[in-house]
């Protein structure tokens, strides 16, 4: 009984003084959120904008290199029908053709695979940087003290993501 006394005597005696050189911000109650960014990417109006956008600006070249492909391959299937008639020069011919349609194909395909990303870089990036500048304003109008946007697992009461798509939204 007299030890478990001088234990807690100690314990109280130990947060008095830890408490009084603990800062002020350590005391009081961290105010956290969380904003799902793939949600917000899927949902908010600028993203959906800004896809559009990249769905007009590439729709006519994705459909010129997807018709180089079926005219690939039609070719393609062409010769495998035709290659037991043709002659061995006429095969040598249809085959060099063959790889130089493929060729052209794979650097399209490529070349458009590339300039698509290039464009979706430029998108996203102009959608997040919108993006974090809504959150931090919402952090400040709330007054949160930290906005995670990755995490294991989250609380659904500390998920602002709604908010913020919605200001994302309001905001031009």
């Amino acid at each position: 009984m007299k030890h478990t006394f001088k234990r807690i005597a100690l314990a109280a005696a130990a947060l008095a003084a830890l408490s009084s050189i603990m800062p002020a911000w350590a005391q009081e109650a961290s105010r956290i959120a969380f904003v799902n960014t793939d949600r917000m990417l899927r949902e908010a109006e600028p993203a959906k904008a800004a896809q559009a956008k990249l769905e007009q600006e590439f729709t006519r070249r994705e459909k010129e290199v997807d018709d180089l492909g079926v005219a690939l391959k039609n070719a393609s299937d062409k010769f495998e029908r035709d290659a037991p008639t043709l002659s061995e020069s006429q095969r040598m011919t249809r085959q060099r053709q063959l790889s130089d349609m493929d060729r052209e194909f794979q650097r399209k395909r490529r070349e458009f695979q590339e300039d698509l990303n290039a464009r979706k870089q430029e998108e996203l990036q102009q959608v997040l940087d919108r993006a974090n500048r809504v959150v931090k304003q919402v952090a400040e109008a709330e007054k949160f003290d930290v906005i995670l946007q990755e995490a294991v697992y989250i609380n659904p009461r500390l998920d602002i993501t709604d908010k913020v798509i919605k200001a994302l939204n309001a905001s031009k």
